[in-house]
C-alpha cells in the first residue's frame, strides 16, 4: 500500500505594496504582464554584484554605484524596482539594504541563487518564452527551430557562456539539494547506494558521508562524470568506496545496488522515462529499492516555481514535469512498487518504490 505524506499549503506571501490592500483584478494582471521587468531586475543585479558590495549596513546608493561602477539615478531605479517584491529594501533615508532574499543574490551565500537567477534570465530565454504559443500549439520544443540543432548541442557549441552558467547553476542547485537529500533519505541496513544521472556526484557524496560504511557508484554520461566531485575520484577522501562509472542509463544500467537514487532524469519523454525504469528493474533485480525524486507540478508550496521551470522544459527540450498522478502511472507501468511518496523540501518529493518479485 502506498503511504503518501503531505506538507501543509502554503500560504501565499504578497508582493511588497506600498498600500495597505491588494491590488484590484486589473492591477494584478498589469503587474503580471510586466513579469519580464522583474526577472530583468534580478538579472541586472546579479550581473553588477548589488548584493556582493551591499554589506549588513544599509547604503547609499551612490556609495553603491560607486561600488558596481553604475550611474547613481538608473541604480536606484532598479532597486526601487526589486524592493517592490521584497528584493532589497528602501529606507525612509533613503539608503538601501538587504532583505533575506536580495542575500541569496550574493555569491558568498551558502544558499545562493545568483547563478540560478542568471541561468533562468539567459539570452536564449528572450528569444524562447514570447513562442511559448507555439510550443504549445505544436507540443514541440521552439529552441531547434530558433538555432537550427538541439538545445544543448547549442549551448555547448555556440552559447559557451551561458553553457557555463548552466553548468554552475546545476551545481549550486545539485549542491544545496543534495544536502536535503542526504538528510532525508534512510538507508540504514543497506551497503550500497548508485545515484543514476547523478551529475557531478554531490548525492552519492553526502550519502556517503552519512553513512562510512556505504559504498557508493555515480552513472552519468562520460562528459559529465569527467567533472565528478574530487572526492569520489582517485586521492579523494572518498575514492576508496566510490566508483564513478560513465553510462547512458537510458541504453542501460552498468552496476547493481542495494538502492538506485534516480532525481530529476524522468522528464525529457515517455519513452526514455520508460526504457530508464525498465533498465533499472532488469538490473536490480527483485527487493532492490529505487527512490525517484523529482520536482513535481501539483506539489502545492512550490506551484509558480515548478510549473515555469515545466514551461522551460517544454520550450528548450520538449519535455516536461510530472504531476504526482503521471509519476505514479510511470513508475506502476514500469513495473515498481511504490511504498510512500513524500516531501523531501518544498520543492522535491520522493517516491520510494521497490521492485517485486
Amino acid at each position: 500500500m502506498t503511504t503518501v505524506e503531505t506538507v501543509p499549503t502554503a500560504q501565499a506571501v504578497p508582493a511588497v505594496q506600498t498600500s495597505q490592500t491588494a491590488p484590484p483584478p486589473s492591477m494584478r494582471l498589469r503587474e503580471l504582464a510586466f513579469g519580464a521587468a522583474c526577472a530583468a531586475a534580478l538579472r541586472a543585479a546579479a550581473r553588477l554584484g548589488v548584493a556582493d558590495a551591499l554589506g549588513d549596513s544599509p547604503m547609499a546608493v551612490e556609495d553603491l554605484a560607486a561600488a558596481v561602477k553604475a550611474e547613481p539615478r538608473p541604480l536606484r531605479r532598479l532597486l526601487r524596482a526589486l524592493s517592490c517584491y521584497g528584493v532589497f529594501a528602501e529606507r525612509p533615508d533613503g539608503t538601501f539594504a538587504h532583505t533575506d532574499v536580495s542575500r541569496l543574490l550574493r555569491e558568498d551565500d551558502p544558499n545562493s541563487l545568483r547563478a540560478i537567477s542568471l541561468w533562468c534570465t539567459e539570452p536564449w530565454t528572450w528569444d524562447a518564452w514570447p513562442l511559448l504559443d507555439e510550443a504549445v500549439r505544436t507540443g514541440r520544443n521552439v529552441v531547434e527551430d530558433l538555432y537550427g540543432k538541439e538545445f544543448f548541442p547549442y549551448l555547448n557549441e555556440d552559447a559557451p557562456e551561458s553553457a557555463d552558467v548552466f553548468n554552475r547553476a546545476m551545481t549550486t542547485s545539485s549542491v544545496q539539494s543534495a544536502r536535503d537529500v542526504a538528510e532525508f533519505l534512510d538507508l540504514s541496513g543497506s551497503s550500497s547506494v548508485a545515484d543514476l544521472g547523478g551529475g557531478q556526484g554531490h548525492v552519492v557524496a553526502s550519502l556517503l558521508d552519512k553513512y562510512p560504511a556505504m559504498h557508493g557508484t555515480l552513472v552519468d554520461l562520460p562528459r559529465v562524470v569527467e567533472n565528478a566531485v574530487p572526492r569520489l575520484r582517485a586521492g579523494g577522501d572518498l575514492a576508496d568506496r566510490a566508483r564513478v562509472v560513465p553510462g547512458d542509463v537510458r541504453t542501460a544500467v552498468p552496476v547493481k545496488a542495494d538502492v538506485y537514487v534516480i532525481k530529476n532524469i524522468l522528464e525529457w519523454d515517455d519513452e526514455s522515462t520508460a526504457r530508464t525504469l525498465r533498465n533499472v528493474r532488469e538490473t536490480g533485480g527483485p527487493g532492490t529499492r529505487v527512490v525517484v525524486i523529482e520536482n513535481l507540478v501539483d506539489d502545492t508550496p512550490s506551484m509558480r516555481f515548478s510549473t515555469a521551470m515545466d514551461l522551460m522544459l517544454l520550450l528548450n527540450v520538449g519535455g516536461a514535469k510530472h504531476t504526482t498522478e503521471s509519476m505514479i502511472g510511470r513508475l506502476t507501468e514500469a513495473g515498481l512498487v511504490i511504498d510512500r511518496i513524500s516531501p523531501v523540501n518544498p520543492y522535491l518529493h520522493a517516491f520510494d518504490c521497490h521492485i517485486p518479485a
